[in-house]
């Protein structure tokens, strides 16, 4: 059920959230993505757990973001989500830049169940850099129709492996909107540009030291296009070394296959790691 909550400080969520008996998953999406992202996450665990997605401010139907916008700042946004919607001991799960802000969180709240981080929370380079940045262009742009956008998109996300289809294209339709002049992205370029750069910020030994949850790593080692992986191996050594129980997992698809393609044997990974940490 997609709902809006407002939380204790005025802020206004979108809130996509399904039934399920076996705990509550919350999940945060990346840098330019939408609650939508989880699609394939949300359909295999919805009936055996609770499942939370939801748009990150200044994306999808959130309200806009503030000027002081960063991985803090959204971490700061998902602590009043979880106490406004009265969830105790929620599993997180975050996605590229969600995996920043989930792994701030978990540092910050005692009771979280369990911590799954999906290629992110790692150390970000100069490559990571390269990748992202051009890909921010298209947030800049006024199309002159929504299938003009779609049409590029689409373009993007074949060169990337991601199979399109119709969900995926629901996906990048609910990112748009219409303005006098056409069509554009929901979300400010300059802010997106921000909260990237606060990726560079994030300490791994000072944040992830104080993690208490059993966390389950994803890394990427695909290529994005003929390059590299977004994230390097080894940008992850002080995240794996300062979590205190944590299991890694590498996988070979690239950095957008991991949610825009279904996973399956991804998704039964995470299924046997909550069920040793005898999530209930």
């Amino acid at each position: 059920m997609e709902q809006y909550i407002t939380v204790k400080k005025g802020r206004t969520f979108l809130v996509y959230d399904t039934p399920g008996e076996l705990g509550t998953i919350i999940a945060v999406h990346g840098l330019t993505g939408n609650h939508k992202q989880f699609y394939h996450y949300q359909k295999a665990f919805t009936g055996k757990y609770r499942f939370i997605s939801y748009d990150v401010r200044g994306r999808g139907n959130s309200e806009q973001t503030s000027k002081d916008t960063s991985i803090y700042t959204h971490a700061d946004d998902l602590i009043e989500l979880i106490e406004e919607l009265g969830i105790k001991r929620p599993i997180l799960m975050g996605y590229s830049m969600g995996a920043y802000i989930s792994a701030i969180v978990a540092s910050r709240l005692s009771d979280v169940e369990a911590l799954i981080l999906l290629d992110g929370a790692g150390e970000a380079d100069d490559m990571t850099r390269q990748l992202v940045l051009p890909s921010l262009n298209r947030l800049k742009k006024v199309f002159p129709s929504l299938q003009e956008y779609v049409h590029e998109v689409k373009g993007l996300y074949t060169n990337l492996r991601v199979n399109w289809n119709e969900t995926i294209e629901e996906i990048v339709k609910y990112d748009m909107k219409k303005i006098d002049s056409g069509w554009r992205h929901k979300s400010e370029s300059s802010f997106i540009r921000q909260d990237f750069e606060t990726f560079y910020t994030f300490k791994q030994e000072e944040t992830c030291s104080k993690i208490k949850a059993t966390t389950l790593l994803f890394i990427a080692t695909g290529k994005i296009g003929d390059k590299a992986p977004l994230f390097q191996g080894a940008g992850y050594t002080k995240t794996r070394e300062s979590i205190q129980k944590i299991e890694t997992k590498y996988t070979d698809v690239n950095h957008y296959e991991l949610v825009f393609n279904k996973q399956p044997a991804i998704v039964q990974q995470i299924e046997e790691f909550l069920v040793k940490q005898g999530v209930k």
